[in-house]
């Protein structure tokens, strides 16, 4: 997804984030850049509040329990790969 306007920071790159961000499981740097990007961004800060209320919903029916290492890091893996598809298949659409 990407809305349109020029960021510092693109918007697919800050969606594909929105966990870390969400979990503080990035450096304090990137949590500035993505925090700028979603002051400024309509579209990415209603994505992070979608993404934020489905962590919150999650986390209720969960309680406690959190996922082992290995399936967090597969599923960032496949979430990466999922951008970078997205990200190749508007660049074709638009040629």
């Amino acid at each position: 997804m990407s809305c349109g306007d020029p960021h510092e920071t693109d918007c697919r790159e800050v969606l594909a984030e929105v966990y870390l961000y969400l979990d503080l499981e990035c450096a304090q740097e990137r949590r500035t850049l993505i925090r700028l990007h979603l002051d400024e961004c309509g579209p990415c800060l209603r994505e992070y509040g979608i993404e934020q209320e489905v962590k919150a919903l999650v986390a209720r029916c969960c309680g406690n329990e959190s996922a082992p290492d290995e399936l967090r890091e597969r599923l960032r893996v496949r979430l990466s790969e999922l951008v970078v598809f997205e990200s190749t298949e508007s660049r074709e659409l638009a040629d």
